[in-house]
């Protein structure tokens, strides 16, 4: 006997329960463009002032450091390498969320990327504006940071290319541009919406202006499906590549800790396990201040938690494989990096804080009442952040402080100009956030409006065949 469509197991891959059904064209507009016209509540001009004041202190770090040198930071010898390296590391692999719901995702042609898209975009292009100020500033010279790409040169001063330096200046370069690129063009159908709705002729020049004469006729749809498919196209490999290309900054180096081949998949999977923790300690608190549980679902976050679970056993592999061939290849330094001086040396704590949040939290989310509950979730994604920036402090850290000489190790410290330029790149990133969450729909209109038209035609097909 063959099964009706009303009795038939659910297919887990149908984008069921994405939008909510009783919602047509109008509703979803009035909701999705509401918190662009809305003025803010007192909760947004608190949290404005909270980042405005935390970008203060990013202010005032760079420019001590520019007005003194680095030396005012806790850099040392042999800690080279601390505050501004870990930071960085930490803020591109943030960014790689973005890139993977809005590229990978469209390419496979997952329906759940549809509500989270653009929050996920805006992420990467903050997170990686973040990321751009560290190595700039550990130049110690930023001014002349020019010298780092291939301009034509009379003097013959071209960038060595054999130096990570470079490597990373062009892969953030890349990423950027194409990130921006994609974003804006999944904005454009949005901006003309925003035209349309504006109230004044100020709003609508800026709005129209953005909007780049859309119309929304057939030829202009056809014209955005080829160029978001593109940049979907390009934007997919970056994914791999410029968390490849930052991971080769140590695996081409010969310090124990650092000189490994599992680098490049470990560290793309730990920034896609941080950037989709980022997008879930975004999402859950702006979803309730905006309206928009009906449009970002329970479902949107449970597969969100799914993916950090996922990424996260990946991580927890690439700490088991380290610490496997270090015993394996019985070298005495790399069994004294991994076995002694991260558990139990002068940064034990960071090290075990580091196992707590990325090893043992993601594996609450095997339950399905831990992967729906929204403030296990909210916890569990702040923690899991907290753990990869501990990664990459016990990555950087340990192998620096005490590498082949016990007579060149050394502590390090992080000053106050460390500690102020970090919480201000944070403020920084939740400045441009909010920015944009009052200026720009936080949800991709268009597509949404799409997706709920599908499920209303596969809803009135599985009725017609029941």
């Amino acid at each position: 006997m063959g099964q009706t469509a009303a009795t038939a197991p659910l297919d887990p891959l149908e984008p069921r329960d994405l939008v909510a059904p009783h919602h047509d064209d109008k509703s979803l507009n009035e909701t999705l463009l509401d918190h662009v016209w809305r003025k803010p509540g007192k909760g947004w001009f608190m949290l404005f002032g909270l980042t405005l004041s935390a970008l203060g202190l990013l202010v005032i770090g760079v420019t001590y450091t520019l007005a003194r040198g680095i030396g005012v930071w806790g850099n040392n010898q042999p800690v080279g390498w601390a505050f501004d390296i870990i930071n960085f590391v930490w803020w591109v692999g943030i960014g790689h969320a973005g890139t993977l719901i809005s590229a990978i995702l469209l390419l496979f042609q997952q329906k759940w990327r549809t509500s989270i898209n653009r929050f996920a975009e805006a992420m990467t292009l903050f997170a990686v504006m973040c990321a751009g100020l560290f190595p700039l500033l550990h130049t110690g010279r930023p001014w002349f940071a020019f010298w780092l790409f291939p301009y034509p040169s009379t003097l013959g001063a071209w960038p060595q290319f054999r130096s990570p330096l470079v490597w990373d200046v062009f892969a953030i370069s890349t990423y950027l541009t194409v990130s921006a690129l994609f974003w804006f063009v999944g904005l454009i159908p949005d901006l003309a919406a925003l035209r349309d709705s504006s109230k004044t002729k100020l709003q609508r020049t800026i709005y129209g202006l953005f909007a780049l004469g859309w119309r929304g006729s057939g030829r202009h749809w056809h014209n955005y499906k080829i160029a978001y498919l593109l940049l979907a196209g390009l934007s997919t490999p970056l994914v791999v590549s410029v968390h490849t290309i930052v991971s080769f900054d140590f695996a081409v180096s010969l310090l124990p800790g650092w000189h490994a081949t599992i680098f490049p998949p470990y560290f793309v999977a730990g920034a896609v396990f941080s950037g989709f923790a980022m997008v879930i300690t975004l999402i859950v608190p702006a979803r309730k201040y905006l309206g928009l549980r009906d449009v970002i679902t329970d479902r949107h976050l449970e597969n969100m938690n799914k993916v950090i679970l996922a990424t996260g056993l990946i991580v927890s592999y690439g700490y088991m494989m380290e610490h496997f061939v270090a015993w394996y290849s019985q070298n005495q330094y790399e069994m004294w990096t991994f076995y002694v001086n991260r558990a139990t040396g002068p940064y034990a704590g960071v090290y075990w804080l580091m196992i707590a949040c990325n090893v043992i939290t993601p594996n609450i989310f095997w339950f399905k009442k831990c992967r729906t509950s929204i403030p296990i979730m909210w916890v569990a994604s702040i923690a899991v952040n907290i753990g990869m920036w501990c990664e990459r402090f016990i990555i950087i850290v340990t192998s620096l402080s005490q590498d082949f000489l016990p007579s060149s190790w050394g502590i390090y410290t992080p000053t106050w100009v460390d500690w102020c330029i970090y919480i201000g790149t944070l403020g920084l990133f939740g400045t441009l956030f909010l920015l944009f969450l009052k200026f720009v729909p936080a949800v991709a209109i268009s597509e949404v409006k799409e997706l709920q038209l599908e499920l209303k035609h596969a809803r009135h097909n599985s009725h017609g065949a029941h």
